[in-house]
């Protein structure tokens, strides 16, 4: 059964009086193909993974009504709408009970979400797209950047079409990004917070560039790109029945109490005296983090001085939410060393 309803060059009727319209038209998956001016190449850009990041479907209301037509095909997927179209709108990850459909792109393809990952893999290899660009939203507020598996001119040259600021992460979570290779360079961009006006302007402003520019991938001679690279970030995760809050002071009756302005740290360095909130016990029974070769890192992100958590060590921080039903199942924030290029777990912090 195919879960995508394919549709070639849709006309400006599509997009209705404004986006939840648009939403209401399409209905569920939807695969569209606009004719570029050159026919023989194709772009693929993939948003609304998640139902509550809406910046992607914006722009594609945008792009229906402004009539232009790309530089070469371009291949625009529309996935988790059934959870975009969830009451309140916008505002699910996913369906109840269902996996993150952006951990789902490796198998097994057992479930719901992995086979719609699996059919969204099967019509990028289809179409055989030049590069591929998955659109998400922050789920704080914080500024754009752009995250890939591994470091070279072409991912540069796609994440300088949106933002000067790229993660590279060697986790294998099951994202999309995951699939890049030398035949179709593959990156996550972040336009910013989901509910943000500046992240909505640049998810259009980006795929203008992605889809209008005669050559998004880079030239021989092009090997500076101007952006600030972060490089293998740890994702600090809550163990398993640890409860969580936000607020100014320790909540009562929960594990864990975060600042409840800790979001102002979205891409900030803080130092090992910066307080990040309050625990009941040691960081190692309540957190989970590992770096890219298994090992743990709860110790070398956060440390507890009288019940108040604090970094291990000078850290900058990003991904950083306040929604605690988002940090229950994805993580809290992603962290990297301060000073570029250092590793964040030393020979000394790695456990016997």
């Amino acid at each position: 059964m195919r879960r995508f309803r394919f549709l070639r060059d849709p006309d400006a009727s599509l997009a209705g009086a404004g986006p939840d319209a648009l939403l209401d038209n399409l209905g569920g998956p939807v695969c569209m193909l606009f004719s570029g001016r050159d026919t023989s190449r194709t772009r693929a850009l993939v948003t609304l993974l998640h139902g509550n990041e809406p910046s992607g479907l914006f722009a594609l209301h945008r792009w229906l009504l402004s009539g232009q037509q790309p530089a070469v095909n371009l291949l625009f997927i529309v996935a988790s709408v059934h959870a975009a179209l969830e009451s309140p709108r916008f505002s699910h990850r996913m369906l109840p009970r269902a996996r993150d459909l952006n951990r789902c792109f490796k198998p097994p393809f057992d479930d719901e979400q992995g086979r719609l990952a699996e059919e969204i893999l099967e019509l990028l290899r289809l179409h055989r797209p030049e590069a591929v660009v998955d659109m998400h939203n922050t789920s704080g507020s914080g500024p754009s950047f752009g995250v890939c598996t591994h470091l070279d001119r072409q991912h540069d040259a796609l994440v300088s079409l949106f933002t000067r600021r790229l993660v590279v992460s060697r986790l294998s979570l099951g994202a999309l990004m995951d699939i890049s290779d030398a035949t179709c360079p593959t990156v996550t961009i972040e336009v910013g917070g989901r509910l943000d006006d500046e992240a909505h302007a640049l998810a259009f402003e980006g795929l203008q560039s992605y889809a209008l520019a005669e050559r998004v991938l880079a030239h021989e001679e092009e090997v500076d790109f101007g952006i600030e690279i972060l490089r293998d970030p740890i994702r600090l995760e809550l163990r398993d029945g640890v409860t969580l809050a936000y607020d100014d002071e320790p909540r009562p009756g929960h594990d864990i109490t975060l600042r409840s302005d800790i979001e102002h740290h979205n891409f900030g360095e803080v130092s090992c005296d910066t307080p990040l909130g309050w625990v009941k016990d040691e960081p190692q029974t309540l957190f989970r983090a590992t770096d890219a070769f298994g090992r743990c890192a709860v110790t070398a992100l956060v440390r507890c001085d009288g019940g108040v958590l604090f970094p291990s060590q000078g850290l900058k921080l990003f991904m950083i939410t306040t929604n605690a039903s988002i940090a229950q199942s994805d993580c809290l924030f992603y962290a990297v060393a301060t000073e570029s290029g250092l590793p964040l777990i030393s020979a000394s912090q790695i456990p016997d």
